[in-house]
């Protein structure tokens, strides 16, 4: 019988969380569980998810940053149907494939003269491990430095530059480096005038807190690097391609960065691909003999789907003007939401910088609702923020989400192509779920009730343990 995707999706549908949870990530099945996540989408297309159901949903995460010209763009989606109907050789890896040179060609074309050099890879951690080995090569030294409340990946050496300790636990001894708090110009002289540091990487505006650097820290930043023989990392990794509004974020402040990561908004939202971008001479260093033309590299980097949507998404940005659309999009959406502070004393204020927008709660100044925050907050600081994040859901078909780390903030990440009157729907599903946030126990019990569900989906869905 031959095989039929098509007709395997829709034989085994509905089944998404019980195949997770026996092969996959249990723990991630049981979160979703809990907090009421546990959707099965069927499609999603621009700012929208559809359920099996038929019912709609307002998308402001956009897969973190992934689907930022809105998801199933028709350009895109042909263009990597057109590579796979070509039948061009993919991944021959003894060659210089044609459609790795034209989306290299059109990123330098993108980027400030001096980045002119490309490497291709997967992801945005991937992006940033190659920064660090490439910035280790160019310098010949072992260190570097990043900003706590940076998100920079997953992988051991993009670890070693997150900021904070929440993600590390349990991974042993990471690359060496010094942790600096933004702002703190001094404590980042000291570490640099040591000159064995690498590089400083740095989140121009950090994708999880949105909060803006100190007016002149990142030039001076800039001044310091340049002042110790240091590199300077840019991770575009969520900002990049228009998410802040311009095409890269550094731009917002007039940097020069050495080398920049980038990955999410390129993808078009089909094909995993990651760019970094640096100046000739630090690749060169890399790559500076024939028998070293293999030191660092993907097998997949290069891969003819992954290029075809990125010079597609290029295009989209281009000609749509989405660039434009971010940054308009995003002060209405910011200013929505600020217009409700004075109905809810917990919201402290969105900010953001096109649509990457951070939304802080804070806690009320007394009475019932100082005790419902103290009560809740009292167990994670995240907790509070996933009381809104889970009516948003339930009640109002809007998919956000909290951080991921112990601050009050729900981040939104929704695609460009949002329009003036999903706005609208998300700032009323937001003033309401906001008006009744602090009648608890309501949104406790919501959550504890789901995580009996879960426990008890799990018992039924996961096999006995052998005995020994």
């Amino acid at each position: 019988m031959a095989f039929d995707i098509t007709q395997l999706v829709a034989d085994r549908a509905g089944e998404n969380y019980a195949l997770h949870e026996r092969h996959i990530n249990p723990t991630l099945v049981d979160v979703f569980r809990t907090i009421g996540f546990d959707r099965v989408y069927s499609r999603g297309e621009g700012a929208y998810l559809w359920d099996g159901a038929g019912d709609r949903y307002l998308d402001m995460l956009g897969g973190f940053g992934v689907a930022a010209i809105g998801r199933s763009n028709p350009v895109v989606a042909r263009a990597v149907r057109d590579v796979v109907d070509m039948d061009l050789p993919n991944m021959v890896q003894m060659d210089c494939a044609l459609l790795a040179g034209l989306l290299a060609e059109a990123l330098v074309q993108r980027t400030p003269d001096h980045l002119d050099a490309v490497y291709f890879c997967n992801s945005g951690t991937e992006a940033v491990e190659a920064s660090l080995k490439f910035a280790r090569a160019a310098t010949g030294r072992d260190r570097f430095v990043h900003f706590r409340g940076g998100w920079h990946g997953l992988t051991l050496g993009s670890l070693s530059v997150m900021g904070g300790d929440d993600f590390r636990e349990g991974f042993g001894l990471l690359l060496p480096g010094d942790e600096v708090e933004p702002g703190d110009l001094a404590h980042l002289e000291r570490v640099l005038a040591r000159e064995d540091c690498a590089a400083v990487i740095v989140e121009c505006v950090p994708g999880h807190s949105v909060r803006m650097p100190p007016e002149g820290f990142l030039n001076d930043v800039q001044a310091l690097c340049r002042r110790h023989g240091t590199l300077l990392i840019c991770d575009e990794v969520a900002t990049g391609y228009g998410r802040t509004g311009t095409m890269f974020a550094f731009e917002q402040f007039g940097l020069q960065p050495d080398i920049i990561a980038t990955s999410k908004a390129l993808s078009g939202g089909y094909v995993p691909v990651a760019a970094m971008m640096c100046r000739r001479e630090i690749y060169s260093a890399v790559f500076s003999r024939m028998d070293r033309c293999w030191v660092h590299s993907s097998s997949f980097g290069r891969n003819n789907l992954a290029m075809a949507a990125g010079l597609a998404t290029l295009s989209v940005l281009d000609d749509d003007d989405m660039l434009a659309r971010s940054a308009r999009q995003g002060r209405l959406l910011v200013d929505g939401i600020n217009a409700l502070r004075d109905r809810h004393e917990v919201l402290r204020e969105a900010r953001g910088l096109g649509c990457l927008v951070a939304i802080e709660l804070q806690q009320p100044s007394g009475g019932r609702r100082k005790m419902a925050w103290d009560a809740v907050h009292a167990m994670h600081g995240s907790l509070f923020p996933q009381l809104v994040v889970m009516p948003l859901l339930s009640r109002h078909r809007v998919l956000t989400q909290v951080t991921g780390t112990h601050d009050p903030i729900i981040r939104l990440m929704p695609p460009y192509v949002i329009s003036d009157d999903d706005i609208a729907w998300f700032v009323d599903a937001l003033d309401q779920v906001l008006t009744r946030i602090h009648h608890l126990p309501g949104p406790m019990i919501e959550m504890g009730r789901n995580a009996v569900r879960a426990k008890m989906r799990g018992r039924r869905g996961r096999p006995e343990p052998t005995p020994a």
